[in-house]
């Protein structure tokens, strides 16, 4: 198998709760770091949602291998942003057996 081509830098983000004073709380999204990865394009959709148009495409973003527990490791619940687009990490899985690449299974979700 060939080596991915890491072209694409990407900002990790892993979902933030904080207390909002009044016993809820507010939801963000921190920064981890930044990921250089290979994304590709797999199928997508088209729903009719409300009064708006929702696109949903899936892709394939293949970034270095980080051990278990590591900042830089994805895990399914984060998402990688590049500028105003958001990669939902629906699954994360090892590239082949020798485990120097991550495949993110991950979705854009576009509203128009």
């Amino acid at each position: 198998m060939s080596r991915p081509n890491l072209n694409r830098s990407l900002t990790l983000e892993a979902p933030l709760r904080a207390g909002d004073g009044a016993g809820g709380f507010v939801s963000d999204w921190q920064a981890l770091g930044i990921l250089w990865a290979e994304v590709k394009p797999g199928s997508g959709r088209e729903t009719a949602a409300f009064a708006a148009t929702v696109s949903r495409v899936r892709y394939r973003i293949t970034v270095r291998a980080a051990p278990y527990g590591a900042p830089s490791r994805p895990v399914a619940g984060q998402r990688f942003r590049e500028g105003t687009r958001v990669f939902a990490i629906q699954a994360v899985s090892e590239r082949d057996a020798d485990p120097h690449y991550l495949v993110c299974h991950v979705e854009e979700e576009m509203v128009s």
